[in-house]
């Protein structure tokens, strides 16, 4: 296996892993530490996350004055900076993704440079639902993808998430646990060939045409 590790330079292909759930016992959690114990399996560095790091007052632009970033931005910014890629299990509320979230990515985006840009994402939820949690999920891409991450097509959405687990944190269902780390090990190696061989890099503007200005430009 180290061998394997020393061929791949996988053990140095780090991840940042969280669940935007606060709830203990959330199932969004279960699912974010049977990504985590999947991605260490398979050689990879995991830095396991809180959500309650993130926590950031309401967005007010008033706030910002001699330029001012609240703790939980500063600490998602600086643990997306430290990682390779990171992996969100979000709960989904109300057909879209939990307000506290968006509003530490808003909080974290006006930092420049603009930490999201170019940085890998695997979206991910579970809930008690028979979609999982998968609209929150859509809802979810479109400030990263605005943003300039490079978001995985293939989001995971658990299904009837209450019934899904073993006692260990292991999924039931052999055939969708097989997919599930299926898809991990496909990020993972994308990840990993995005670092070690990189290709030509573009800078991201939100339209091709609109006029470069300092308020709509998110890349330094």
């Amino acid at each position: 296996m180290e061998e394997q590790l020393k061929n791949t330079g996988r053990g140095q292909t780090s991840f940042l892993v969280f669940s935007a759930s606060l709830r203990k016992g959330s199932l969004n959690t279960k699912l974010a530490k049977l990504a985590a114990k999947i991605i260490e399996n398979h050689g990879g560095t995991v830095d396991f996350a809180d959500m309650a790091e993130f926590d950031c007052p309401t967005f007010n632009q008033d706030l910002e004055v001699d330029n001012f970033h609240p703790d939980g931005a500063e600490a998602l910014r600086k643990k997306i900076l430290e990682n390779d890629a990171f992996i969100i299990s979000s709960p989904e509320y109300n057909g879209s993704m939990p307000g506290y979230l968006k509003n530490v990515i808003d909080w974290t985006s006006r930092f420049r440079p603009q930490p999201f840009h170019q940085h890998h994402a695997l979206l991910m939820s579970a809930s008690p639902s028979m979609a999982g949690g998968n609209r929150g999920l859509w809802a979810l891409r479109v400030p990263f993808e605005h943003l300039g991450t490079r978001v995985y097509p293939d989001m995971f959405s658990l299904a009837t998430a209450h019934e899904a687990f073993n006692e260990d944190g292991t999924l039931k269902d052999t055939t969708l646990a097989k997919r599930f780390e299926d898809n991990l090990v496909a990020f993972m190696n994308l990840v990993e060939a995005s670092k070690h061989y990189p290709c030509i890099k573009k800078a991201w503007v939100e339209f091709l045409g609109e006029k470069p200005a300092k308020e709509t430009e998110r890349v330094e």
